[in-house]
This record gives C-alpha cells, structure tokens and sequence, in this order.
C-alpha cells in the first residue's frame, strides 16, 4: 500500500502540510503547485510543524514538485484534491485528461458541493468527500524554507470506499479515519466554518477573535441561521467539537470566562492561525465565500428561511474582494452595520 503513489493537485497551505506527512512518512508524492510555491520548494524544500511541537524539514532534493499536471497526474494512484472550490471543476476537468481512470480522487475541501462537483466531471471515477478540520498556516512569501504549521488539532475524514486508503494517508502528524456520514460531517464543518469570514474581515488571530463574546455573537447569530435552513431542508449536521450542533450557538453566546472554561477543545489554536479567506483577502484572491455562507444562503432560499446576517457577513467579504487591499479590519459594530459601516483608510 505504502508504493501507491500520491498526487496533491493543489499544493497550497493544506496541500503541503498533507503532501509533507505524507512524505515524511515515506509515501511516494507528487506535489502539484502553482509556480509560486513550486519555486519556493525548489529553492528552499519544505518546513513541516504543528500545535504539538513537532518542527520536520524535507530538503529540496527530495521533493516531487511540478506545475504540470501532465507530469504530475498520469501516474497517480491517489489523487488529494486540495484547490479552493472556484478551481474545482478545472481540476476535474485536468483529471480526466491527464490520470488514470482507476486512480482514487479524495477531495479535501472547505464546502459541500466539491465532491459533487469532481464526480460530475469523472463519470465512472472513484471520487470520495473528505473534511479537513484543521487550520495549516503558511509562512509569508520569502521565507525559506516554506513553512506550512498545522494551528489546531483534529482528525482528517475521509469517506468510506476504498479498502486501504485511511491505511495509506494516516501518518504522523496528519491523522486520518473513514467515516459513512460525510454528508453531516461537512454540513457541521460548514457551521464552523462560518468563521472564517469573520477572521478575514476583523485581521484578527483566530483564538482572538474566538475569545471575545462580541464575535461570538455574530457567528452565533449565523449558525442559528444556518441550522434553520438545515432543519427545514432535513439536514442534520454532524457534531462539531464534540458538541450537538443545536448547542453549539448557546455555548459561543456564553460570557467570555465560562466560555474559555467549558470550550476549551475549541481554542485549542495556535496563537498565529488564522482562515485561509483572510489569507485569500492579504494575498488579493478570491475567497470561498461563495461555497461557505453561499451554500447556506442557496439552501435558505430554497427553504424559504431567513439569513439577514449571512447575507450582510457575504456582501462585507465581496466588498473587500473588490477592493484588493487585504482585510478591512472590522469591528464587531461594523459588522452588524452591514457594508455601509467598513472601516475608512
């Protein structure tokens, strides 16, 4: 099992750190980059660290780097999909040109459609969802080697069907189990990572921003939200940090102390995490806001339920993705003001 070879198709912050364990551990892998990360590992190899203390460097030597897919793809037995969502169905389409028809294609995304997505466009293909339920935190541009720094703890998820495959990708410091409910797993993934938006549009750490009641209250305000829409369309979410989901916005509503003494598991977090969406807003990309809040908003609209707060938390990130100048620091008041109330510079 170990001798399968293993291709990262989009091998960023998450796709690094998974494509680094995996090398650590002695699995063959191919990381498929962008020319940005693909000169950084040539020239600097790869710094792999976590929460736990763990600091593991891959020389450049050792590497399998490539910005061709065509190098990258054909020989693949495991592909690791780990593009933002608006590259998805290019991938796929990269995919069937280029792998394998037998080669297993895992997504490990942020969102609930991806996989979907991959298997529209690998008919007959072995396409299986997966959820990442850590932070990985990439070092500023320049600084060698690349570090990419697991910030939370969890283990990875990845669906049941293919014997072998949690075999295969659970190695140190990436731990991976199989699981039959994937469906619920990445709707109450999605509950947190409402989130994520948040940290993108206050630039604050995530633990920091966790810890204040005044943020909690508006992720709070979505998931109540969020879980309307599910329960009206028959949706039931997986826990989320060992908590029911229905408890979940009770728990962040809670005073600052008694939340820092009942939700320890949650701030678990390395004081430098942040979300991949403020990332996306320094780095002036699009963000997945479309895929997070926008699948709850699609499914709202379907339900007929309402989602004010959603929406103006979706209108706020657009804003800063049209302005391209990295996060606009809001308040939690800027917040609930909607667009109207960003920060003047």
């Amino acid at each position: 099992m170990a001798d399968r070879k293993n291709v990262i198709a989009g091998a960023g912050s998450i796709g690094c750190y998974a494509g680094g364990c995996l090398a650590l551990a002695g699995r063959r892998v191919i990381l498929l980059a962008r020319p940005r990360i693909d000169a950084a590992l040539r020239q600097g190899g790869l710094r792999v660290t976590d929460l736990e203390g763990r600091d593991r460097s891959i020389k450049p030597e050792a590497l399998a780097v490539t910005t061709d897919p065509a190098a990258a793809l054909p020989e693949a037995d495991v592909i690791l999909v780990t593009v933002k969502s608006g590259a998805t169905q290019d991938m796929a389409g990269l995919i069937k040109v280029h792998a394998r028809p037998d080669a297993v294609v895992v997504s490990l995304q942020n969102g609930i459609e991806n996989a979907e997505r991959l298997r529209a466009g690998l008919a007959g293909q072995t396409v299986l969802a997966g959820m990442v339920p850590f932070n990985v935190v990439q070092s500023p541009d320049g600084e060698q080697p690349l570090r990419v720094h697991r910030a939370s703890d969890g283990k990875v998820m990845v669906e049941h069907g293919n014997s072998g495959l949690v075999d295969l990708l659970d190695v140190e410091g990436f731990a991976v189990e199989a699981r039959g409910d994937m469906k619920a797993v990445l709707w109450g993934k999605l509950l947190m990572n409402l989130n994520n938006a948040l940290v993108a549009l206050s630039d604050l750490p995530l633990v920091t921003e966790l810890a204040d009641r005044r943020w909690r209250l508006i992720l709070a305000g979505q998931i109540d939200e969020a879980l309307t829409a599910m329960k009206a369309s028959g949706i039931e979410p997986a826990r989320i940090a060992g908590l029911r989901p229905s408890l979940l916005s009770k728990v962040l509503r809670l005073p600052d102390w008694l939340f820092k003494l009942l939700a320890r598991r949650m701030l678990a977090i390395d004081p430098q995490a942040r979300s991949s969406m403020w990332d996306d807003l320094q780095r002036g990309r699009p963000t997945e806001i479309d895929d997070l809040q926008g699948a709850i908003l699609r499914l709202a609209d379907k339900a007929g339920t309402p989602a004010p707060m959603i929406q103006r938390i979706t209108a706020l990130v657009r804003a800063a993705e049209a302005e391209r100048v990295g996060s606009p620091g809001l308040s939690p008041g800027q917040i609930a003001a909607g667009p109207a109330g960003r920060r003047s510079t």
